[in-house]
């Protein structure tokens, strides 16, 4: 490509986007303007952890960040014991997934393990089983948003 072609292409990009921005920025305000902002930190003690399934290992817990577990687009800390194991399992949502703390090994059905450091993204499609295991000493913390009401069913349950 031309330098010049490449120049309009980026020109007329930034544009685009530029317009998205203030394009949206009305409808932003108008839609979101009653709800509050939320900053959470994973070790503040203000946070309410609760129980995680039954199938789960002993020490898990969950801790709702925004929205209503019930429905669609909830956030969640998932903390996990260091040494646990999670037993596979799958969800009906798809799962957008930070670690925050920890060492977590994650491994999706028909693909190689990976292993997730702090600042770690991963992608969890709907209905695909998966399992891992905290491998640190210190406790596995995971940040969730669900896109569909949050759950989680066992593997063997399928």
């Amino acid at each position: 490509m031309r330098h010049g072609h490449i120049s309009k292409v980026a020109r007329s990009a930034s544009a685009a986007m530029l317009g998205l921005v203030l394009g949206g920025a009305p409808v932003c305000a108008q839609h979101g303007a009653s709800e509050p902002a939320v900053a959470r930190n994973a070790g503040d003690a203000s946070i309410e952890w609760g129980p995680c399934p039954d199938f789960m290992p002993d020490g898990c817990a969950l801790a709702v960040l925004h929205g209503d577990p019930a429905k669609p687009n909830a956030d969640v800390f998932f903390k996990v014991p260091a040494g646990a194991t999670l037993p596979v399992h799958w969800h009906t949502s798809a799962e957008r997934m930070v670690l925050i703390a920890g060492e977590l090994r994650v491994q999706f059905e028909g693909q190689q393990p990976s292993m997730l450091t702090p600042g770690t993204y991963a992608y969890g499609p709907p209905g695909r089983p998966h399992g891992g295991a905290c491998v640190s000493a210190t406790p596995c913390v995971l940040f969730i948003a669900f896109e569909a009401p949050v759950d989680a069913v066992p593997e063997t349950d399928r």
